[in-house]
C-alpha cells in the first residue's frame, strides 16, 4: 500500500509522520487487500483563537474512493478518531461487498486495477522542463474520476463511505448524471437534470 502524508499550516515532524503511519495501518491491517493507496492530510486552523487540527484521510480501495475527516483541538487525537472512523467504514465496506455478491450472485463491478509498470530503463528527459503550471483561480479545486454507472443503492453506499454530504454518480438505467445528497432533516435526495 501507498501511503502519503501531507501538513499545511504545520511542521510535519518524523514523530508525527510515523504516529500517523502507524495508526492507518493499524486501521487497515485486516483490510490491505483492499487498499491500494491512502492519502493523508493534517491540518492546523490558521487563527490561533481557533484550535482546530484537522486529519483526512482518503482510501482508494478497488475502485471506491472512502474518505474519512475528524476535528479535536488535539492532532493527535484527530489521527485517532479518523483511524477508527476508517477502520469502520472499511469494515462496512468489506462487509456490504461480500454480503452483496455471496447471497444475490451479483458478478463484481468490472474494474481495471491499476497496472504496475516496472522499467529498468532511466527516463532521458525531464518531464517538468518547459512546462509552466497552470494552477486554477483562488478557491477553485478541481477533482476528476471515474463514473462507473450505478444504482441510488450503490451510490448511497458511495456517499457513506467518503463522508461528504452528496455523491455524483451516473445512473446506470439513464447514464445522466444524479447527485445524491443527505437531507437535514434525514434520509437522502437525489438531484437530475430535467429536460
Amino acid at each position: 500500500m501507498k501511503l502519503l502524508i501531507h501538513g499545511r499550516n504545520l511542521e510535519l515532524t518524523p514523530a508525527l509522520r510515523q504516529y500517523t503511519q502507524s495508526k492507518i495501518e493499524k486501521a487497515i491491517q485486516h483490510f490491505g487487500e483492499l487498499v491500494q493507496e491512502a492519502d493523508v492530510h493534517l491540518s492546523v486552523a490558521r487563527n490561533p483563537r481557533v484550535p482546530e487540527q484537522t486529519a483526512e484521510v482518503t482510501l482508494f480501495a478497488n475502485g471506491t474512493v472512502i474518505r474519512a475527516q475528524e476535528r479535536s483541538e488535539n492532532l493527535y487525537a484527530s489521527i485517532d478518531l479518523v483511524a477508527n472512523k476508517i477502520c469502520r467504514q472499511l469494515r462496512r465496506f468489506k462487509e456490504r461487498h461480500n454480503n452483496h455478491h455471496q447471497n444475490h450472485g451479483h458478478n463484481q463491478l468490472k474494474i481495471d486495477p491499476t497496472e504496475k509498470i516496472e522499467s529498468n530503463t532511466s527516463l532521458e528527459t525531464s518531464l517538468v522542463e518547459g512546462k509552466k503550471a497552470n494552477l486554477p483561480s483562488p478557491g477553485v479545486r478541481r477533482k476528476y474520476f471515474s463514473m462507473i454507472p450505478m444504482n441510488i443503492d450503490q451510490a448511497r453506499h458511495q456517499l457513506d463511505l467518503i463522508d461528504h454530504d452528496f455523491y455524483l454518480f451516473r445512473d446506470e438505467k439513464s447514464m445522466e448524471l444524479q447527485v445524491i445528497y443527505k437531507r437535514n432533516h434525514g434520509g437522502y435526495g437525489i438531484i437530475q437534470a430535467r429536460d
